[in-house]
């Protein structure tokens, strides 16, 4: 499901947008600084600073996600489904050393600190 192109999307050079709903059906979207491609159907997302994003998907464990192209500007929008989170482990550690590439980039070193990967299956995906 999950193209090279789209994979393109998912290296930090342009950030995500994801969209959430609490219980109440409230919306909220929210910048990702990280989404990263786990398999064809699982991409994760990077937990720094998004508590009411958190609260809304462990209410509602469904959420949009927007990426972005860094070469061709394509956009994909992507529906997710919550999955799990990891605190540890191999791909919460390549997670939080790319996290760390990017803050470097723009300045935000003792800024950035990961706390989770969010895993989530990706039910579909549709070219913007």
């Amino acid at each position: 499901m999950i193209t090279e192109d789209m994979q393109m999307a998912m290296q930090g050079m342009y950030p995500s947008i994801i969209g959430t709903c609490d219980a109440e059906g409230m919306p909220n979207t929210t910048v990702i600084s990280q989404t990263y491609y786990v398999d064809d159907n699982h991409v994760a997302i990077s937990h720094q600073f998004f508590n009411k994003t958190i609260r809304n998907i462990r209410a509602v464990p469904k959420a949009c996600l927007v990426i972005t192209h860094p070469e061709q500007g394509n956009h994909w929008k992507l529906q997710l489904e919550y999955s799990h989170a990891e605190s540890e482990g191999d791909l919460f550690e390549r997670m939080s050393m790319q996290l760390e590439a990017i803050a470097s980039m723009v300045g935000m070193e003792d800024v950035f600190e990961l706390k989770a990967a969010e895993i989530f299956k990706v039910l579909s995906v549709e070219a913007l």
